[in-house]
């Protein structure tokens, strides 16, 4: 049973309240700020487990004067958080150590703070602010390499810039939010129904994560009770979807040094494993699986194909980590320290590569996942992530065949009507994406809508320990290192 308590502070209050928090073993899961009648709201979620813990603090600000005090002195996400509620709604953090910008890009013009209901459309672009401030490192024989924001192949934009003497990074700063596309926004005066597919483009390779988390986020706001078979089909869908993104990354990563050979390996599993997703679903990417008060299969994977698959990946990390070549570039790798995991607030296969034992499966479940244990590593480098990866999709396939051993002939979970019991009502959502961490809070209106909708992707949290984790690195590293992360633009990019 989920405990959640929901507090109103002041701002001289939220400080010291937040402080007996992370001293208690909470950590910030996300901050949101809310356009209420006549106030800005801000809205800070804690989460701790074990058992699974929430606590809320609402602070409400002036909106002629909204500032509030800082918390970035204890938490570095809690910085960021500030940074961007600050670009996009204009609540000043006060005492902040690093105000600049994040999210709007330098062109944004100043004043305009596009999540506020009278922002209207987007005024002309120019260059109000200049450059970015990129830090400068000096020095004999330092120089920068500029990386991007457009690269070769698919993925989307996002501009490194590393600070070099010879090959070795000094320090490499990652700029992002080039596809910014306001889709926090895009949800607000939508049914929960409407906005179902909306959460599940997100960031496309975790269509399940963030469509669960919304719907768990909505069934908390209706007082919606979802059947156990349901929740049940729910998480075998999650960890479906870990399993077709960790082979992907086990293919890459061997790619990244040249094993092609392993690569096209881990894409033949990988098509396996797409095929079983559209058997199941209809869709290769899982979508429609998950939906508001249930689930639906339309087949049930069968957990002899799967452990057979887990084989075959088992074999290829068996043969990836045996090539010298291979244990050469992943061991001692790009490190990213416990300390530094924990500080950053990472999350998922990153945290868990580095010791820190986070995973939302176990501290915040929806379903009893059986003989499910967190899989951690202690190395930290590109070796610890890759065998992260590996032994947890071993661990995934034993959680399916569980989960399916429990559920009842066919394939289709009845979904009870969701419906607001009246008056303005809030919910949150937590589950363990295959990259970590996603959390979801929503609120909604009388009348049902959507009224403000807040997205936490892992990757937010990750992106700042990647440019840790490559200090002292080498540059030829830094294609293998990103892909050991392999962060959401997307996710992060909201």
């Amino acid at each position: 049973m989920t405990d959640r308590l929901i507090a109103h502070v002041t701002p001289d209050e939220l400080a010291g309240r937040a402080g007996r928090l992370f001293a208690d073993g909470y950590r910030l899961a996300l901050v949101a700020a809310h356009e209420d009648p006549g106030a800005l709201r801000v809205v800070y979620l804690f989460t701790a487990g074990a058992p699974d813990r929430r606590t809320e603090l609402h602070v409400r600000l002036d909106p002629n004067e909204p500032v509030i005090p800082s918390l970035a002195a204890l938490s570095f996400p809690a910085g960021r958080f500030e940074r961007e509620m600050r670009d996009l709604y204009g609540v000043v953090p006060a005492g902040h150590p690093l105000p600049r910008r994040l999210v709007r890009h330098h062109h944004w013009p100043r004043g305009w703070y596009p999540m506020r209901a009278d922002a209207g459309p987007p005024p002309a672009f120019g260059d109000p602010e200049g450059p970015y401030p990129f830090v400068t490192v000096e020095g004999p024989g330092v120089y920068e390499i500029p990386v991007g924001p457009v690269h070769a192949g698919l993925i989307e934009p996002g501009h490194f810039r590393f600070s070099v003497v010879g090959e070795t990074i000094l320090k490499l700063k990652a700029r992002l939010w080039f596809v910014h596309k306001g889709i926090e926004k895009l949800f607000i005066g939508r049914d929960p129904g409407e906005g179902l597919p909306l959460a599940e483009r997100v960031s496309g390779d975790t269509s399940v994560g963030h469509a669960l988390a919304y719907c768990l986020a909505v069934e908390e706001a209706t007082g919606c009770v979802v059947a156990a078979e349901a929740q049940r089909m729910r998480a075998v869908l999650l960890e479906l979807e870990r399993l077709y993104n960790h082979v992907t990354d086990l293919g890459a990563l061997c790619n990244d040094v040249a094993h092609g050979i392993l690569n096209a390996q881990s894409g033949r599993v990988r098509e396996q494993l797409l095929r079983i997703n559209a058997e199941v679903t209809g869709h290769r990417l899982l979508r429609g699986g998950v939906t508001l008060g249930g689930a639906v299969l339309r087949a049930r994977p069968d957990p002899g194909r799967l452990r057979a698959i887990a084989a075959d990946v088992a074999e290829i990390a068996e043969l990836a980590l045996g090539h010298t070549v291979v244990a050469d570039r992943f061991a001692g790798t790009a490190v990213l320290t416990p300390g530094a995991a924990r500080d950053l607030g990472a999350l998922g296969y990153v945290a868990r590569a580095s010791g820190v034992a986070v995973d939302a499966r176990r501290d915040h479940p929806f379903t009893d996942l059986g003989p499910f244990t967190v899989v951690a590593g202690e190395t930290g480098d590109v070796m610890a992530r890759f065998q992260v990866r590996a032994r947890e999709i071993a661990a995934s396939v034993e959680v399916i065949a569980y989960l399916l051993d429990g559920l009842p002939p066919g394939g289709v979970c009845g979904r009870p009507p969701c419906t607001t019991p009246g008056g303005a009502t809030s919910g949150v959502g937590i589950v363990e994406g295959w990259r970590g961490t996603i959390a979801h809070r929503v609120e909604l209106a009388p009348d049902g809508t959507l009224t403000r909708v807040k997205i936490a992707d892992p990757s937010f949290f990750n992106w700042p320990a990647l440019p840790v984790a490559l200090s002292g690195a080498i540059v030829p590293d830094f294609p293998l290192v990103n892909k050991s992360f392999n962060l959401s633009y997307a996710g992060n990019d909201l």
